[in-house]
């Protein structure tokens, strides 16, 4: 049990020191730094704002972005936070996603960005960013399977990063 737990603490640590390739697409929020806690702005029943991303490294082929915003923690299984595609290849904004983004369907039955909302203790929220060869021509309010059906044969690049966020006390 010991090597076990020796081993795979080893190759945690490998991982987080091994630097970036130099085209690694590279996704990061300067709100919040990985795996550390969400402002309350960014939560459902707050201000309920999307954070501001950065974007670093897309590939020189990619004609769009495409997130993905979700929780692997949620008690009823995986639940999206937000679904938005044909971003434009830059930074994104606090609070909104650029002109020509189209958003699709959440877990929340919303067309938007709804934020963290644990029932209870504290939740991982995942940012995936997919680099894409094209712009997407689906609809806004289109599900997470059609976004991902959408999306095959179209990745040219990956990244991603977490935040967590607690449920009040």
């Amino acid at each position: 049990m010991r090597v076990v737990w020796l081993t795979t603490l080893l190759a945690l640590a490998w991982a987080v020191h091994v630097p970036a390739r130099a085209d690694t697409l590279i996704i990061s929020s300067p709100a919040f730094a990985p795996g550390k806690p969400m402002p309350a702005k960014f939560a459902y029943k707050r201000e309920n704002l999307s954070p501001p991303l950065r974007i670093v490294n897309v590939p020189a082929n990619a004609k769009s972005l495409a997130l993905i915003a979700d929780d692997p923690d949620a008690p009823v299984g995986l639940w999206t936070h937000w679904l938005v595609w044909n971003l434009p290849t830059t930074d994104l904004a606090e609070g909104a996603p650029p002109s020509g983004a189209v958003e699709g369907k959440n877990s929340f039955g919303n067309v938007r960005y709804d934020g963290p909302a644990p029932p209870i203790g504290t939740h991982r929220y995942f940012f995936r960013l997919y680099a894409l060869d094209a712009t997407l021509s689906l609809p806004a309010g289109s599900t997470r399977d059609a976004l991902l059906s959408a999306m095959k044969g179209h990745v040219v690049g990956t990244g991603e990063t977490f935040g967590v966020y607690s449920a009040p006390p």
